[in-house]
């Protein structure tokens, strides 16, 4: 019996890590932009309420991920903060053919914690330029779109050569956040979807107005690599449905009219 108990110990182990490898296969792998982190998780949960299929989201920058997926990363699906990217991977012939599309457009605020002594609802942009304002977080413009956009925004204000030297660059835009979050940067430009999560809505925001730059436009592909590409387009499918789109308007983004065009082709 002593001999019997170490081998049925290591069947049930064997066992479990057979279960606990194919529960992983089963996951869609998501690579999203982070300014997605809130809405997704919702989305995420929906999905997987409706069709029992669970997705496994790394967060990061649009950029690095293209990066990532240029050198065989294993995801089965892109979501991008910049419709670019998906548009690389496509011409490049690593995405899968007719499942490019555009699914939200992105805003941008300037974000303040609510014990700010700047009034940012009544100055605007010059609340950037308060002295107690030392440290002003936005996303990597090298890699993020968000990035960019605070980048381009600041300089039709006027006031980029006044604070550029207070700037301080997060990996991603969801980083920069945490920067403001955390009090290491006392202001940030920052994602809308981020700002009116649950952590951050009661801090102060100013929204930046949309002509100040390039539209955000992010996209989404699947990728020919993809292991689940099934799986991949029910996600895709369940994000271009009623229940989908009004989770991501209710975390700012804005919908263009091809984000209720029809399901990727099979």
């Amino acid at each position: 019996m002593n001999c019997v108990n170490p081998f049925l110990r290591c069947l049930v182990l064997v066992s479990c890590l057979l279960a606990f490898r194919n529960a992983n296969a089963q996951q869609i792998r998501v690579a999203a932009a982070a300014d997605l982190k809130f809405a997704l998780d919702e989305l995420g949960a929906q999905f997987e309420k409706q069709t029992g299929r669970r997705i496994n989201v790394g967060y990061g920058s649009s950029g690095n991920f293209f990066a990532q997926i240029q050198n065989g990363a294993p995801f089965d699906l892109l979501l991008s903060a910049d419709i670019e990217y998906p548009r690389k991977l496509e011409a490049a012939g690593l995405g899968e053919p007719g499942t490019l599309y555009e699914y939200a457009v992105g805003r941008i605020v300037i974000w303040m914690p609510a014990d700010a002594r700047a009034d940012l609802a009544k100055l605007g942009w010059k609340a950037l330029l308060e002295s107690g304002v030392e440290r002003i977080a936005i996303a990597n413009p090298e890699h993020a779109p968000y990035g960019r956009a605070a980048v381009a925004a600041l300089r039709n204000a006027g006031i980029y050569d006044q604070v550029r030297r207070r700037l301080v660059y997060g990996e991603n835009i969801a980083q920069a956040a945490q920067f403001v979050a955390s009090g290491s940067a006392q202001a940030g430009i920052l994602a809308l979807s981020l700002a009116v999560s649950s952590p951050m809505r009661e801090g102060k925001r100013w929204e930046i107005p949309a002509n100040m730059h390039e539209p955000i436009e992010q996209g989404a592909i699947i990728l020919k690599s993809a292991k689940d590409k099934e799986g991949a387009r029910a996600f895709l499918t369940f994000l271009k449905s009623e229940a989908g789109r009004k989770i991501l308007e209710s975390y700012g983004f804005t919908l263009p009219a091809s984000a209720g065009a029809s399901a990727p082709s099979q």
